[in-house]
C-alpha cells in the first residue's frame, strides 16, 4: 500500500484516478479548494482535504505533504486571467515540488500536456499562451528537483470510455481518454522504470502497461 496525494482532486481525471488507487489498496488523499466538492471526492474512496495550493507557503505545502509516498499533481487553473494560471500552473505547481523534497516525498508525477517544452511554439497574443508558458516553466523545475519525477504529456483530452491503449511515440498530439490518462497515471506510480522520464501519449493501440514499460 501507498500513501498518494493528488492534488487536484475534483478535477476528471483526478475523480476518474482515484477508484483506481484506491481499488489496488493505496490509502488516497484529494486536495480540493471547494468545501462543496468534498463529497464527491469521498465517493471515490479517497479522503478529501481542503486547502487552496494557491495561498499556501512552502512551509505550508511541506505540512501538508508530509507523510506521503507520492504526489501526483492533476491540477490546474482552467483558463481564464494569464496571472491565475501562472499562480496555479507554475508557481503553486513549483511550490509544492520545494514542498516534496523538504518533507522527504520522493516521488512525483506531473499530468502535463502533450506540446509543454520552453520551445512550445505558442504565439505570446494566444489565450493559451500563459499555460503553455507555466507548464514548461513547471515541467523544468520538475525535472531538475531530484526528486523521482515522471512527467506525462497526453493529448487533447475526451470523455470517451477507457481502452487500456496508448501511443507513445506519436508525433503530433492527437487524442486520449480521461479515463485512460487516469489510469497512465495509475501505472507509472507502480512502475520504477518511469522515473526520470517524459510520456507524451494518445490512445493508441499497446496496452497502457506495456507501452510505459
Amino acid at each position: 500500500m501507498s500513501r498518494i496525494l493528488i492534488i487536484g482532486g475534483h478535477g476528471k481525471i483526478a475523480l476518474l484516478l482515484a477508484p483506481l488507487l484506491v481499488a489496488r489498496g493505496d490509502d488516497v488523499t484529494s486536495v480540493i479548494r471547494n468545501p462543496d466538492h468534498a463529497a464527491d471526492v469521498s465517493a471515490t474512496g479517497a479522503t478529501p482535504v481542503v486547502a487552496d495550493i494557491e495561498g499556501l507557503d512552502v512551509a505550508e505545502l511541506t505540512a501538508l505533504v508530509e507523510g506521503q509516498d507520492a504526489i501526483v499533481w492533476s491540477a490546474g487553473a482552467g483558463g481564464g486571467s494569464p496571472a491565475r494560471t501562472y499562480a496555479v500552473d507554475r508557481d503553486a505547481a513549483i511550490r509544492s515540488m520545494d514542498a516534496a523534497a523538504a518533507a522527504g516525498v520522493d516521488r512525483y508525477v506531473m499530468v502535463s500536456y502533450f506540446g509543454a517544452r520552453a520551445d512550445h511554439g505558442v504565439p505570446a497574443g494566444n489565450s493559451f499562451f500563459a499555460y503553455a508558458e507555466a507548464k514548461a516553466a513547471a515541467d523544468d523545475h520538475l525535472r531538475a528537483s531530484g526528486l523521482s519525477w515522471t512527467v506525462l504529456g497526453p493529448s487533447s483530452l475526451t470523455l470517451d470510455e477507457p481502452t487500456g491503449r496508448i501511443d507513445v511515440n506519436a508525433s503530433g498530439s492527437e487524442s486520449v481518454s480521461r479515463a485512460d490518462v487516469a489510469a497512465v497515471v495509475a501505472a507509472v506510480l507502480d512502475a520504477d522504470a518511469t522515473i526520470g522520464r517524459s510520456i507524451r501519449f494518445n490512445n493508441g493501440d499497446v496496452p497502457i502497461a506495456e507501452a510505459i514499460g
